[in-house]
């Protein structure tokens, strides 16, 4: 199916929600949602909701804000708290499932006070295939609507139709929240958050001659990876400054090791302990 039959049969699933809220993360796929109800119900009939947290970082808080201004629908932030879960700062392998529970349950409220018929969120149909994804568990105990995942879009059709609609974030690369980097049975507290994205942000400046497009500092507990496209690893590995600019970020001594860039790496431990994994 073209790019313009799929938007149009999207726009047409969400006309059907009456109004809506998103929760809105910022990447491609809550993105399209977003634009595709304002197009659907009218601005006025739309909002979007962005979770403040500490696992948000400030760069994409500042993108979300400047993506829903151009769109001219209104854009909650409220600050959550995931944190205060035991759940989520024990980041056990279902800390996805406590902190999108938090974050649905936020946008869940906000709808009702706000008199919004429906919550939709950004999940596509490969998300529902990818593995162990807890917080799509969330999701479905409150209800809430997937369009892209009904519809059965994949992220190269949600980035389609996302670059025929002139959407800024088309190509953004999928950004994680912060508490992605921590490796599981490490204790999240906001102090590890912040040195992760201070970390990032230093590496960015370091490497921006190269264009990096995914980069993530992975704490590990007793080291750091720092993660790359795979074309950069050599440039990365020959910067004597990277090290040195992660450990002042917050890692003190610890080692730093250079890999290329893999999406989820961190749940490579879980495939042989989680019911249902290969």
């Amino acid at each position: 199916m073209d790019t313009i039959a799929l938007g149009d049969r999207l726009v047409a699933e969400i006309a059907g929600y009456g109004s809506v809220l998103v929760a809105f993360s910022g990447g491609v796929d809550s993105s399209l949602v977003l634009a595709a109800a304002a197009r659907a119900l009218g601005a006025d009939r739309v909002a979007a909701m962005t979770a403040v947290s500490a696992s948000l970082p400030a760069a994409e808080r500042a993108a979300a804000e400047r993506f829903c201004a151009a769109l001219g629908v209104a854009h909650h932030r409220p600050a959550t708290g995931e944190l205060r879960r035991a759940g989520y700062r024990e980041n056990g392998p279902r800390r996805c499932y406590f902190c999108k529970s938090t974050v649905l349950d936020a946008a869940v409220e906000l709808a009702g006070r706000h008199g919004y018929d429906t919550v939709a969120t950004g999940t596509n149909a490969a998300d529902l295939t990818a593995g162990f994804r807890p917080g799509i568990e969330a999701a479905q105990e409150r209800a809430v609507r997937s369009p892209l995942a009904d519809l059965g879009m994949s992220k190269d059709a949600v980035r389609s139709v996302a670059r025929d609609w002139g959407l800024r974030t088309w190509d953004k690369p999928a950004a994680a929240c912060l508490a992605s980097r921590i490796a599981y049975g490490i204790e999240i507290s906001p102090a590890r958050l912040a040195r992760v994205e201070r970390a990032e942000r230093a590496v960015r400046e370091l490497l921006a001659r190269h264009q990096p497009r995914d980069l993530r500092v992975r704490d590990l507990g007793d080291e750091v990876r720092l993660e790359v496209d795979a074309e950069l690893v050599a440039a990365a590995l020959a910067d004597e400054a990277l090290p040195g600019a992660v450990r002042a970020a917050g890692f003190g001594e610890l080692p730093v090791r250079v890999a290329a860039f893999r999406s989820g790496s961190l749940n490579d431990p879980l495939r042989a302990d989680v019911p249902g994994r290969a």
